[in-house]
């Protein structure tokens, strides 16, 4: 079974294109059993030439879905099919960008009707779709539009299907990964990079991952990494051919996802961070008098913990900050050791919990102020962060008290229940290193809009 694929797009920076339109026929070999055509937002500006090109503006596109909302048909519709277009490659990478942009692998074996027809039709003028079949007497309407361009290829197609009479060309033109090709632009790679926020992947010349990173300002850090003296800067220097990245528009989407490709990919450069990220905990207990004290102590993963901290220093500068903040005993807060009051009973400053003047009714309630607001266990909440353009936002979903991955919408919509945030959440692991970097971030960024579900 086959996928006849044709794209039109915005045009612009290679890997920084969208999506404008997309015709997909399943084609058994004979006839075509479905289809699926649309016109789609790419939340980007279109390049005037390709305006000029296709005929589709950016006044056509603002009612049309984006591509979050028919991924799911274009994932059902090419499964376990093979994804034939011309000019395979860009197709094919074309999808794979727009998935990976929602944090969803997308493999397809793929063949070229351009590469076939050079094999099965030899000797032509011109392999450029317009020509090719114009030369073959093959009838083609709306030249330039998905659907016009795909239908074209549908017949071109079937009439490479017919040449190859022993079945054999086609079979071993069949690719299930297109092999790594260092692109023409990527040879000057800051040239090609921009300032956002994001996550970046370095690649050998082989196509090798070779390290990951994350940046508020992607060009200006690779540039750090090419111009550096570090024995990691000179091995970067020497061995990367091509740099790619994805926008996230919020850091802490993009420190999320770096934290798991790392995991998932364990590229040779990235060696530190292929461990916990996190060494201390924040923990609390009820003493023999009913006090809620607290501990900062080495993380372990066995037992509950309030929020993770990379040192131990960091843990009790925290925690020095939280006893003026929410008015608690150092004592019970395990900074000031004492068989007798703290010191900040002393200067008036505790309420004397420490000698167990104050009830401890009173002095948990402000204890668990402090646990409800840095601890989201059993908490249905959405993060609200900044998005990849100035009308999105991007939105980190925890789920009783569990983070089930992120997404990003437009200002037009309202996020505020959890049906919908699962229709556009790109699911992500569930770990400890995961939770200390939200914690970490919540404490860091106070003025984070957060919904409460």
């Amino acid at each position: 079974m086959y996928t006849i694929v044709d794209i039109e797009t915005t045009g612009g920076k290679f890997n920084e294109e969208g999506i404008t339109e997309i015709a997909i026929y399943k084609f058994d070999g004979h006839e075509v059993v479905d289809q699926f055509i649309s016109l789609v937002n790419p939340e980007r500006e279109i390049q005037p030439f390709v305006v000029n090109l296709t005929g589709i503006n950016s006044k056509m596109l603002k009612n049309a879905p984006k591509f979050y909302e028919i991924a799911k048909r274009i994932v059902e519709i090419t499964e376990d099919t093979i994804l034939v277009a011309h000019n395979a490659q860009f197709d094919y990478r074309i999808l794979k960008t727009e998935f990976k942009r929602l944090g969803f692998p997308f493999k397809r074996q793929t063949l070229c009707t351009v590469e076939l027809s050079k094999d099965l039709i030899p000797d032509q003028k011109s392999y450029s779709l317009g020509k090719l079949v114009r030369s073959l007497g093959i009838p083609v309407t709306d030249r330039h539009r998905a659907s016009g361009d795909a239908l074209a290829t549908v017949k071109l197609f079937k009439l490479l299907l017919t040449k190859d009479t022993n079945k054999t060309i086609i079979k071993e033109s069949i690719k299930k990964e297109p092999k790594f090709q260092m692109e023409p632009r990527l040879i000057d790679i800051i040239d090609n990079l921009t300032s956002v926020t994001g996550v970046y992947y370095m690649y050998k010349a082989d196509g090798e991952l070779i390290y990951i990173g994350k940046s508020k300002n992607i060009k200006n850090r690779v540039n750090q990494h090419f111009t550096g003296t570090t024995p990691k800067s000179k091995k970067m220097q020497a061995q990367v051919a091509a740099v790619k990245y994805e926008a996230t528009g919020s850091e802490l989407v993009a420190l999320l996802k770096e934290s798991e490709e790392i995991k998932r990919n364990k590229p040779i450069l990235n060696r530190a961070l292929r461990r916990s990220i996190f060494t201390h905990a924040l923990y609390s207990f009820i003493d023999h008098n009913g006090y809620i004290n607290l501990t900062i102590d080495k993380a372990d993963g066995r037992k509950p913990c309030i929020t993770t901290f990379s040192t131990r220093q960091s843990g009790r500068h925290f925690l020095e900050k939280m006893v003026e903040q929410f008015n608690l005993c150092q004592k019970l807060a395990g900074i000031y050791k004492t068989k007798t009051s703290c010191f900040h009973y002393e200067v008036k400053k505790c309420e004397g919990a420490c000698i167990q003047k104050e009830s401890p009714e009173d002095y948990n309630k402000r204890v668990q102020q402090l646990l409800d607001k840095y601890s989201y266990k059993n908490k249905n909440m959405v993060i609200i962060d900044r998005g990849r353009e100035v009308d999105e936002r991007s939105a980190i979903l925890i789920e009783n008290g569990i983070f089930k991955g992120f997404g990003f919408y437009n200002l037009n919509y309202q996020i505020n229940n959890l049906e919908i945030l699962q229709t556009i959440i790109t699911p992500m692991e569930n770990n400890r290193d995961q939770q200390h970097i939200i914690q970490s971030y919540l404490r860091k960024n106070k003025r984070l809009k957060i919904i409460n579900l």
